[in-house]
């Protein structure tokens, strides 16, 4: 981007987990039959009269005491929005007066990132255009399911305070973990329970001033945020490097072609004609039900990153830490290095190995016990790890399943024939790596270990073989 500074602000749309929508007790369910969880008060008929769900709005309160917000007395309005998606062609929403305001996250970086505000409102209907692309001007014709019409949602507002693709996806990361943790929605992008806008916008390198935005909607995925939001400051600069000049309006990401295509001008809030909603009256949570919302929240992921930096000596920012929170595993990790395990082991094993759901159930002793051995030559790395997937599978004791699976440690003299044996039967590949400069004895390093693994059944240690490799070339070059 040269010198250029891309910046990026995220509305993150989420279904609360409740289990009947926000102004009705139609069920919200994901995967029913189309059109069979609705009612008067979803489909706004004349005499319905709307009642709001008090989960709701305590899962909301929970979000916010979360993310730092300051949860407060709100209102809410109705957004005049004229789509097929809506029933009653409008959508009750809070405008200037959200129940959460003010609020921050911190990234596993260290950096935080401002939330103007997270306020409540109902989904709208799913449309399905048949036919062409998938497009609604493409279509042969369109269907409409109204099951999510009054879905309990909360639009958390980002701060245009991201820089790049990464940053954004580490935000939606890191939102969808407390969303997780604090039970407030399931977050499911693939299910649409959490969805991603995207302003993005392009300003001169060390101006403070920002440039035209422009919105790209309904984001899935952590890839696709990533790709459009790269793809739409590229487009932009280009655009003002070629002395045009960035229009506001509201942009469609197409994932198969890799680009960002207009699909209309940006509308501003007087477009929605907001004006308060009569038929509910003002939500005021008042300041004990607020405590109480604060007190029972769990441990949330920033803190179970800190914790377990602290136990295995890393920085908070090493990726295995985050990946382990992301997973669930942070507890486990912890308890295995308290059980005495190596640290650095066991944050690999939970970086590489255990991607099973069952990790969750291995007990931390025996990845203790597991990493000790590791650490003291008793264990390959390949042998570990198919002692690992034992234990996860059927549990056990460590030193049991090694015996069981005939892992006994190599001598020295048999790995140092194994390797002669390689380098015989690979006359042309070692004439290569004895001749070769360091970046073409790295290719080759790969091959002899991997055939010393396969003469060995995996008994070798990689890195021993690699030591022996080096010290035959070194004396063959005497």
């Amino acid at each position: 981007m040269g010198d250029w500074e891309t910046v990026v602000g995220l509305e993150v749309h989420c279904e609360l987990a409740t289990a009947t929508k926000l102004f009705c007790g139609c069920p919200n369910r994901f995967g029913d039959e189309p059109n069979t969880n609705v009612c008067p008060v979803c489909l706004g008929l004349p005499g319905s009269l709307p009642v709001l769900n008090r989960q709701a709005v305590e899962l909301a309160m929970r979000l916010g005491a979360a993310v730092h917000c300051e949860v407060r007395p709100s209102i809410f309005h109705r957004k005049n929005y004229f789509y097929p998606d809506m029933p009653k062609d409008y959508q009750v929403s809070q405008y200037d007066l959200p129940i959460n305001t003010d609020g921050w996250l911190e990234l596993p970086s260290g950096q935080r990132v401002g939330i103007e505000r997270a306020h409540l409102e109902e989904d709208t209907g799913k449309t399905t255009h048949v036919g062409g692309g998938g497009r609604i001007h493409q279509a042969a014709h369109s269907l409409v399911d109204y099951n999510r019409a009054g879905v309990p949602l909360l639009e958390i507002v980002g701060r245009p305070d991201l820089r790049s693709g990464e940053q954004a996806r580490q935000y939606v990361a890191e939102l969808r973990s407390i969303l997780l943790a604090t039970g407030v929605s399931d977050a499911k992008m693939e299910e649409g329970s959490m969805r991603v806008d995207a302003n993005v916008s392009v300003r001169a390198a060390g101006s403070d001033m920002l440039g035209t935005r422009c919105e790209i909607k309904n984001l899935n995925s952590l890839r696709s945020l990533g790709r459009a939001i790269e793809y739409e400051a590229r487009r932009q600069v280009d655009l003002l490097e070629t002395g045009g000049r960035v229009r506001q309006e509201t942009r469609h990401w197409d994932e198969e072609e890799g680009r960002t295509h207009t699909l209309r001008s940006k509308e501003e809030a007087d477009d929605y004609r907001y004006f308060p909603e009569p038929d509910l009256v003002p939500v005021d949570p008042g300041s004990a039900w607020i405590e109480r919302v604060r007190e029972a929240l769990p441990v949330l992921p920033a803190e179970r990153r800190t914790a377990l930096a602290s136990a295995a000596a890393v920085d908070a920012a090493t990726p295995a830490v985050a990946i382990a929170v992301e997973r669930d595993l942070d507890g486990l990790a912890v308890a295995a290095i308290a059980a005495g395990g190596d640290p650095a082991r066991v944050l690999t094993h939970v970086e590489h190995d255990l991607t099973d759901e069952r990790a969750a159930g291995l007990d931390p002793a025996a990845l203790a016990t597991l990493t000790t051995m590791e650490v003291g030559s008793l264990l390959t790395a390949t042998q570990a790890k198919q002692v690992l997937a034992e234990l996860v599978e059927h549990g056990g004791d460590p030193e049991a399943v090694a015996a069981a699976k005939g892992f006994e440690a190599m001598g020295a003299d048999a790995l140092a024939a194994a390797v002669e044996q390689v380098i015989a039967a690979n006359p042309a590949e070692w004439e290569r790596y004895r001749a070769g400069d360091d970046k073409e004895r790295g290719k080759l390093t790969g091959f002899f270990v991997g055939r010393v693994m396969k003469a060995t059944q995996g008994q070798a240690d990689g890195k021993a073989v690699t030591a022996l490799l080096r010290g035959r070339a070194a004396s063959s070059a005497d």
